[in-house]
C-alpha cells in the first residue's frame, strides 16, 4: 500500500530542489529531494514498517539529525516531512534549521499528526508555554510526559525505543507557535491531503 501524493505539495515545490526530512516509500511525495534521515540503517522500526506497507524502503541519502543538517545557508528551495517534526523534543529548533537551509521565498512543508490519530493518545495538546520553555532551556526532557501508545509503531508494532512523539497538536495550536516566533504561514490545512490523519502547514521565508 501507498497513500496518495499531496496536490498542495505539487502546487508549491514542483520543479524546484528540496530535502526530505525522514522520507518514506510508503508516503512518498514526489518531489526532486533528498531524503534526510538519522540513519541509514534499513533494519529501523521505521524503515521495517515501510516495508510491511509496501514492500519498498526509500534510500537515505544524507545521514544527519534533522535539526542540525550539514548544509549551507540558503542551499535548498524547501524542506518537507510528513509526520517528523512531532518527534523533536525542541520543535522549534529544527524549524528553525529548516528555515536557515532554506533559500529566501523558498518552503518549509509540513504535515503532522492530528491529536486523534492514534487512539492510544490521551494527553492533551502541547501548549504555545512549554514548546517555549523547551526552546529555551527551561524544561528537560525528562520533564515531558510522553504517551506509551507512542513508544510502539503504528504501523508494524514494533517499540520505538526513544523516538515517540514529544508533543501533540492539532491545527489551531500548531499555528500558535508560528505567530510566536513570526513565520510566515502561506497555507495551511486543518486535515492533510495525504494520509488525512493530520494537518498541514507551508511556511514561506522571508
Amino acid at each position: 500500500m501507498k497513500f496518495q501524493e499531496s496536490k498542495l505539495a505539487h502546487k508549491y515545490l514542483d520543479g524546484l530542489k528540496g530535502l526530505e526530512c525522514g522520507g518514506s516509500s510508503h508516503n512518498a511525495f514526489g518531489l526532486d529531494t533528498l531524503n534526510v534521515d538519522y540513519t541509514d540503517d534499513m533494519e529501523t522500526v521505521f524503515k521495517k514498517g515501510e516495508y510491511i506497507l509496501c514492500q519498498e524502503k526509500m534510500k537515505v541519502d544524507i545521514v544527519a539529525n534533522g535539526d542540525d543538517l550539514p548544509f549551507k545557508d540558503e542551499s535548498y528551495d524547501f524542506v518537507i516531512n510528513s509526520h517528523v517534526v512531532e518527534h523533536f523534543f525542541d520543535p522549534v529548533k529544527a524549524i528553525k534549521e529548516w528555515l536557515r537551509v532554506v533559500k529566501k521565498g523558498g518552503y518549509v512543508f509540513i504535515i503532522a499528526p492530528l491529536q486523534t490519530a492514534l487512539d492510544t493518545e490521551t494527553r492533551p495538546c502541547t501548549t504555545l508555554k512549554e514548546i517555549i520553555a523547551r526552546h529555551e532551556g527551561k524544561m528537560t526532557p525528562e520533564e515531558v510526559i510522553m504517551e506509551g501508545g507512542h513508544q510502539t509503531s503504528a504501523v508494524s508494532g514494533l517499540p520505538l525505543k526513544g523516538h515517540g512523539h514529544w508533543s501533540v497538536w492539532n491545527l489551531p495550536e500548531f499555528l500558535e507557535i508560528t505567530t510566536h516566533y513570526g513565520w510566515d504561514v502561506v497555507e495551511s490545512l486543518p486535515i492533510d491531503d495525504k494520509v488525512g490523519n493530520g494537518f498541514c502547514v507551508i511556511l514561506r521565508k522571508q
